[in-house]
């Protein structure tokens, strides 16, 4: 049982939530690029040297961090659209950890990414390959 909103009797609450998604990691990439950029000017280009590394491990925070603190990273408030969990309540510190890092996997493994690109666009719920594991859905937030 869940307490998320009903892809058949409450459409909207999922209606163009995929091309948003795409929206939100773009707008969320470019965002850890720059924070990434930033890091190598502080490390004196050091940086440059472990640029995956650091670029990895500063969009795992962004992206753990800002779920945290409201449930969406930057993009996808921009998007308008935010996470919820099988409760219909916003992911707390933990659930964010294991969905930055179901993402992260899904990143690394690209057959995994595949399956779950074509989850979000086949499932009544939208839900990506980590959303389905932890049972999460992205809904479009409230006006």
């Amino acid at each position: 049982m869940t307490a998320l909103p009903d892809p058949d009797y409450q459409a909207e609450f999922y209606a163009s939530v995929a091309p948003k998604r795409l929206v939100a990691w773009v707008i969320d990439s470019i965002l850890i690029v720059g924070l990434s950029l930033l890091a190598v000017l502080f490390t004196a280009f050091v940086g440059l040297f472990i640029w995956p590394l650091l670029y990895l491990v500063i969009g795992f925070v962004y992206r753990a961090v800002t779920i945290a603190n409201g449930s969406a990273t930057l993009g996808m408030r921009f998007a308008g659209i935010e996470l919820r969990d099988l409760s219909g309540r916003r992911l707390d510190t933990g659930q964010a950890v294991l969905h930055t890092a179901g993402y992260s996997l899904s990143l690394a493994v690209p057959i995994l990414q595949v399956i779950s690109v074509i989850m979000m666009l086949t499932t009544s719920r939208g839900q990506g390959l980590s959303d389905a594991v932890l049972g999460t859905a992205m809904l479009n937030r409230r006006a």
